[in-house]
C-alpha cells in the first residue's frame, strides 16, 4: 500500500498550486477551522471519551464528465452524509462525544473499479488527506486528552485504514488513547495487520486499542464479485464478538435499527443473525430477507453493516470504553 506520507509529500511539494487535478479536484486539504466544514462538533463534549467519525460514499456523480472526486459544499453529500451520520453514528452517541468532519469523496463506481492499489492512492490522494487535516485539527482544538474511538463505514473505513497505517504509526501518543477502531464495510486483511505491526485485529469483546471489522453478506454471495471485499480479510462477529464460525442466533442480539415503510430508520428486535465465514473473512447473516430491504445488490447488506447490529456495537463500544478505564 502505497503510504499516506508519500502522497502527502508530494501535495506540500505543490501546496502553493490551487489547480484541479485530473479527477477535477483541488488538492489542496479542507480547512477545518471552518465550523461549517464539519458534520458535527458537540457544542459541549459532557462524556470521558471522543468518537471521531467518517461517513461512507455520501453522493455519486450524475454523469460521466462529471469530476470524480466531490467538492466539500456538494450538496448532494452534505445531504447523504447526514443521513448517514443518523442511521449509523447515532449508535456511538450514547458512549462519545461525537465529532464528524466532511471529506471530500471520490465516486464509488470510478474507485471500486480501480485495483485495490491504484484505489488507496485515490483514496490517499484527496479523501485521507482530508480525513488527516480533520484529525490532526481534532486533536488539536477538540479532543483535550480524552480517549477515542474512530468510526468509519465503507469509504470512510478505506480512509481509516490510510491513517491507521500512517497517520498513527507516525503519532503513537494518540494511538495509545485509542479505544477502538471500527473500520466497518471494508476490508481489514491479514495482509494489511503484517505491513503494520503496530495495529492489532480485536480478539473478542473487550480487548482494546484494536481493529474491529467485518463485511456482511447473505450466505449464498460469492464474496469474490464484491469489490470492496479483498483477499485474506478478516472478520469479527458483530453479536457475539467471536473469530470463529459459531453461528450468532437473532436471539443472542441486542436489536437493529431499520428504515419503516417512509424510510425512518427506528429501532427493532433483532433483525439479523451473523455467522463469520472465515474463508472469506466476511459475516454471514441468514434471517435478512431481500424483499424487505432496499439492497443495491441482492444479498450484499452492505448499507446494513451498522444497523443489523446497531444496539450491538452500542453496547460493545461501551463495554470496551469500560475495560480501557479499568486498565489504566
Amino acid at each position: 500500500m502505497l503510504l499516506l506520507t508519500i502522497v502527502l509529500a508530494m501535495l506540500v511539494a505543490g501546496c502553493g498550486d490551487s489547480s484541479s487535478s485530473s479527477d477535477g479536484a483541488d488538492r489542496q486539504t479542507t480547512d477545518y477551522s471552518v465550523q461549517t466544514h464539519w458534520l458535527k462538533v458537540p457544542e459541549t463534549p459532557d462524556k470521558e471519551v471522543d468518537v471521531f467519525y467518517l461517513y461512507p460514499t455520501a453522493w455519486a456523480k450524475t454523469a460521466p464528465t462529471d469530476a470524480n472526486i466531490a467538492e466539500i459544499d456538494n450538496a448532494s453529500m452534505l445531504a447523504g452524509s447526514a443521513a448517514a451520520y443518523a442511521r449509523q453514528a447515532t449508535a456511538f452517541e450514547p458512549v462519545g462525544n461525537v465529532y464528524a468532519p466532511y471529506y471530500r469523496q471520490v465516486d464509488a463506481a470510478y474507485s471500486l473499479a480501480l485495483p485495490a492499489q491504484e484505489r488507496d492512492e485515490l483514496l490517499a490522494s484527496v479523501p485521507a488527506a482530508d480525513a488527516e487535516a480533520a484529525l490532526d485539527y481534532y486533536f488539536k482544538h477538540y479532543n483535550n486528552g480524552r480517549p477515542f474511538l474512530l468510526v468509519g463505514h465503507s469509504q470512510g473505513s478505506n480512509v481509516l485504514i490510510l491513517l491507521l497505517a500512517d497517520y498513527f504509526k507516525n503519532h503513537p501518543e494518540y494511538l495509545e488513547r485509542m479505544v477502538v477502531a471500527y473500520v466497518i464495510g471494508y476490508s481489514v486483511t491479514a495482509d494489511f495487520l503484517a505491513a503494520n505491526p503496530h495495529l492489532h485485529f480485536a480478539q473478542g469483546p473487550d480487548d482494546t486499542g484494536v481493529i474491529v471489522s467485518y463485511n456482511t453478506l447473505s450466505p449464498t454471495v460469492d464474496s469474490d464479485n464484491v469489490p470492496f471485499l479483498l483477499p485474506g480479510a478478516l472478520a469479527i462477529n458483530p453479536i457475539s464478538w467471536t473469530l470463529d464460525e459459531t453461528p450468532a442466533a437473532v436471539e443472542e442480539g441486542l436489536g437493529s435499527f431499520l428504515p419503516d415503510a417512509d424510510g425512518v430508520f427506528q429501532q427493532v428486535p433483532q433483525y439479523a443473525d451473523a455467522r463469520v465465514d472465515t474463508s472469506n473473512g466476511v459475516v454471514r447473516c441468514a434471517t435478512a430477507v431481500d424483499a424487505e430491504l432496499r439492497l443495491s445488490s441482492a444479498g450484499v447488506y452492505h448499507s446494513y453493516d451498522i444497523p443489523f447490529y446497531y444496539f450491538n456495537l452500542r453496547a460493545n463500544a461501551a463495554n470496551r470504553v469500560e475495560h480501557y478505564f479499568d486498565a489504566q
